[in-house]
């Protein structure tokens, strides 16, 4: 709803992984380079990780939208799954039939197909999001149709993408086998300052205004600084000081927007001057970024539930042309309900006192006619 007052074509700091929005940082530039790499080399595995929100899905979706008409995907998003699941997955997402078939058929199947997919000139990829949660066997699964080969190619390319602990998993002994089959491994790190202050232009450019708003001194280093340079969290961040400042009917956002929105979200740290804030402070830790994301995440939901019943409220009282005009017409159309409902009662009332008159008549005529009869 904000779109229109800032002069925008859509929604810039949508939550949503767009690849329209893609900001390459020096860390994100160099992923995408290995990931291109790995596919256009065939190398087999391929490993990207980062921190929640730092912008893995969106770069895969960039990878996907830039692949040829000769290549033939699977991606697997829903992890938390055992290896004759992840293989019926993948066979599903390569259009084989699973129903009734056992692991060794269905691992049967995808040989032949990804076979099949090579002699025509086609390369089969299949990329795993949130790898961190495939089980051991799941992801033994995953090294194991990795022998699916040629003489002399990969038959398949597997790209794994999860966050840091994917790493750590690898790293067990019992998983050294996959390990050694990784080819190509990137790591995505939180934005820094200067990058931060980019990608905030960036995603405004993107959506035909980067001067739309004004940001006052300290704004974006207090962004950063509570963000820790994290894209979903700036995305957060920027996306309710924008509707907050659309509020207030303003097109500056200061320390005191910014005050509020951090404390909608319910950030710990305090950010007015002279309260102990210190926006030169590097981001924080990356494992309480993952909790503070959560938590973040969270009271957005909550908050964004509430958002469209607002905005159409706004909007009402937009077309009204001021909100008194409103709020008399809603007083106004209360009352008529109001009369309307007494008109009804003042009805049944009516014909209630009727009803008690001839019920009472009635009475009389019947003891009279009682009283008559007593007398003959």
């Amino acid at each position: 709803m904000y779109t229109e007052f800032f002069g925008l074509s859509a929604k810039p700091f949508d939550l949503l992984p767009n690849p329209k929005f893609l900001y390459l940082s020096k860390g994100h530039r160099k992923a995408l380079s290995y990931l291109q790499y790995g596919v256009q080399e065939n190398a087999g595995f391929t490993l990207l990780t980062g921190e929640v929100g730092s912008g893995k899905t969106t770069l895969l979706r960039d990878i996907i939208n830039k692949i040829s008409t000769d290549v033939t995907l699977s991606m697997i998003f829903n992890t938390r799954v055992d290896g004759y699941q992840l293989v019926a997955m993948i066979n599903t997402d390569f259009g084989l039939e699973t129903k009734g078939k056992d692991k060794v058929e269905l691992i049967t199947d995808l040989n032949d197909f990804l076979l099949e997919e090579c002699t025509s000139n086609r390369q089969p990829i299949i990329i795993i999001d949130e790898a961190q949660n495939l089980s051991e066997e799941g992801l033994e699964e995953i090294r194991l149709l990795s022998n699916l080969e040629a003489d002399n190619f990969k038959m398949v390319q597997i790209i794994l993408v999860g966050q840091p602990e994917l790493k750590q998993i690898i790293a067990k002994p019992s998983l050294r086998q996959l390990r050694q089959r990784i080819s190509i491994s990137c790591h995505l790190n939180p934005l820094n300052r200067e990058e931060t202050e980019e990608y905030i232009y960036h995603r405004l450019a993107t959506v035909g205004n980067r001067d739309c708003v004004t940001f006052q001194d300290g704004v974006i280093d207090a962004i950063f600084r509570f963000s820790g340079g994290v894209p979903r969290l700036i995305n957060l961040i920027c996306d309710f000081l924008l509707l907050s400042a659309f509020v207030e009917e303003t097109k500056v956002i200061d320390m005191d927007l910014v005050q509020d929105a951090l404390t909608e979200l319910s950030f710990d740290e305090p950010v007015m001057q002279g309260s102990g804030f210190d926006a030169s402070s590097g981001p924080h830790d990356p494992v309480d970024l993952n909790s503070r994301l959560a938590r973040i995440e969270d009271n957005y939901a909550k908050l964004n539930a509430n958002r469209s019943e607002k905005e159409a409220i706004l909007e009402r009282l937009s077309s009204q042309g001021s909100i008194l005009e409103y709020l008399i017409n809603q007083q106004q159309t209360q009352f008529g309900q109001f009369d309307d409902h007494l008109k009804k009662i003042s009805a049944q009332i009516d014909r209630l006192r009727q009803s008690l008159l001839v019920d009472g008549k009635r009475s009389s005529i019947e003891e009279s006619m009682g009283l008559r009869s007593k007398i003959e």
